[in-house]
């Protein structure tokens, strides 16, 4: 788990008592004397380490993607031992990443972005020696295997209690094992009659208008006219020329 533990370094206290942080209270309301106070050393030491909390979250972010990328290629049986093999550590990297991919921060940027790279050569690969079978894109099917892992990262205490259970863990995965394999195994559908009628309704060149109309008469008008406005007004304007420049103590 990510203690800090004697045998650790002092900047490893620091970087494991800040994913704490960071995954428990969120990037913006963690400051760094709460991160000091947790790794046993002084505030001064973090700034002397890492100089600031971007960069302190910088480093927190390779490490937990490296861990997790580690365990992920490991492979599902390895994985589920992984788990076992120390529960609390795992949950707070869950945790860490969950709240890097709701913040859309370059951590979880490439996060997402890595789980969608492997999982199309996953199922290339399958496909290529007959293990899975044949899609008409690749990539979206990529794609929404990972959307539905990343429900885990961002909506796991929701899902946990749906299925009885306090905290989403061994015995909620375990639940969820069976059902998970049948689907991708044996389908949902007992006929393809919904599978032929979303290609035809798909290729009706009336969806490609409506995409089309959608596009011209959507979003991009409001961005025109919208919170841009508030932008020049804001806060920004309120601010004191005499503000103390160094808030590193407390950056949140």
């Amino acid at each position: 788990m990510c203690s800090a533990s004697s045998d650790l370094t002092a900047q490893a206290k620091i970087r494991n008592a800040a994913i704490a942080h960071f995954a428990r209270d969120g990037f913006q309301k963690t400051n760094l004397r709460a991160v000091a106070a947790t790794a046993g050393v002084s505030a001064a030491l973090v700034i002397h380490h890492f100089g600031s909390k971007d960069k302190l979250r910088a480093v927190c972010d390779e490490h937990v993607l490296r861990t997790l990328a580690r365990k992920g290629r490991a492979g599902l049986p390895n994985l589920a031992n992984e788990y076992l093999a120390d529960p609390a550590e795992y949950h707070l990297y869950v945790q860490y990443m969950g709240r890097a991919v709701e913040d859309d921060s370059p951590a979880g940027a490439t996060f997402v972005t890595t789980m969608v790279e492997e999982t199309e050569a996953t199922l290339r690969a399958g496909i290529a020696d007959g293990s899975m079978r044949p899609s008409s894109d690749v990539r979206a099917l990529a794609v929404f295997s990972v959307l539905t892992s990343l429900a885990t990262l961002t909506m796991a205490p929701s899902l946990a209690r749906a299925l009885g259970y306090e905290t989403f863990g061994p015995e909620a995965l375990r639940r969820l094992a069976l059902p998970t394999l049948e689907v991708y195994t044996h389908g949902l559908y007992a006929d393809d009659s919904l599978l032929k009628a979303a290609g035809d309704a798909l290729t009706d060149p009336r969806w490609a208008s409506a995409q089309s109309d959608s596009l011209e008469d959507g979003p991009a008008d409001s961005l025109e006219n919208g919170p841009a406005d508030t932008l020049e007004d804001g806060p920004a304007d309120n601010r004191s020329e005499d503000a103390p420049t160094d808030t590193r103590w407390e950056e949140d």
